[in-house]
């Protein structure tokens, strides 16, 4: 699990303010990369040329992409969500990418996948919960609260369904978070499990390396190109219940 540890850097492991460790540690690091990446992605794709280039066309294409999820969940109020959805999808998506880079052949150097940590999913999902809450009291006022009585729900019932539906209502980011969380941290473990079934059993001879080693390589090969596939399901994922969650404030289904 040593993978997952959390480390300081930079001999900032006593860096505190108020009592508080403020230290940069290596998940920091990889956030301020990904942050970085998206935000040269951007600005690389802001060209607006009549004919746009392959960067261009890969901004447009997410940007598109986003927008069309968002009419289709929203409707048309939901355009104005598309920086934040948008931001989102494409932070995660980098995250996720990021840590299954093979820069550990370099000396000294580690991929780090800061959504494999539920502190880093749970502020996400925390943030978009927030959005919702804000847009659905600014919207709607206390009618909000009709959210939790669905249409139809019979008067004997009544008492029963809105705690029901309250509890449903509160579990969602924490459901939001845990789903990016487990399949990351899942994903990396395995792998990690794999490699260690490679070397133990190159090291333990070359019967061992062919019936052990060998087919537990061609399975982290196989799992390494189902991770990439996971990195952009889960990052959909987030964004697509964000954004049903925004619809149910935008127009309480």
């Amino acid at each position: 699990m040593k993978q997952f540890a959390i480390e300081p850097l930079f001999g900032t492991g006593d860096f505190t303010v108020a009592g508080y460790n403020l230290a940069f540690t290596n998940s920091a690091l990889w956030m301020l990369i990904a942050t970085v990446l998206l935000w040269v992605f951007v600005a690389g794709g802001m060209k607006r040329q009549l004919v746009p280039g392959r960067w261009q066309m890969a901004v447009e294409s997410f940007t598109g992409f986003i927008d069309d999820l968002l009419e289709a969940n929203v409707g048309r109020e939901g355009r104005k969500y598309v920086p934040y959805i948008f931001s989102l999808f494409m932070f995660i998506l980098f995250a996720n990418l990021l840590g299954l880079l093979p820069v550990g052949v370099v000396p000294g150097v580690h991929a780090f996948t800061f959504t494999s940590h539920f502190t880093v999913t749970g502020v996400l999902a925390i943030l978009s919960f927030a959005i919702v809450l804000i847009v659905g009291f600014w919207k709607h006022g206390l009618h909000f609260f009709s959210l939790f009585v669905p249409h139809g729900t019979p008067l004997w019932l009544i008492w029963l369904i809105p705690v029901i539906e309250l509890i449903s209502f509160l579990v969602r980011p924490f459901s939001l978070a845990l789903r990016l969380f487990v399949a990351m941290m899942a994903g990396h473990v395995l792998l990690k499990v794999l490699a260690s079934f490679v070397i133990g059993s190159v090291n333990a001879g070359a019967v061992y390396g062919g019936f052990i080693g060998i087919p537990s390589l061609i399975l982290m090969v196989a799992i390494s190109a189902l991770e990439i596939l996971v990195a952009g399901i889960q990052a959909y994922v987030f964004a697509l219940l964000t954004s049903l969650y925004i619809n149910d404030a935008e127009n309480l289904h």
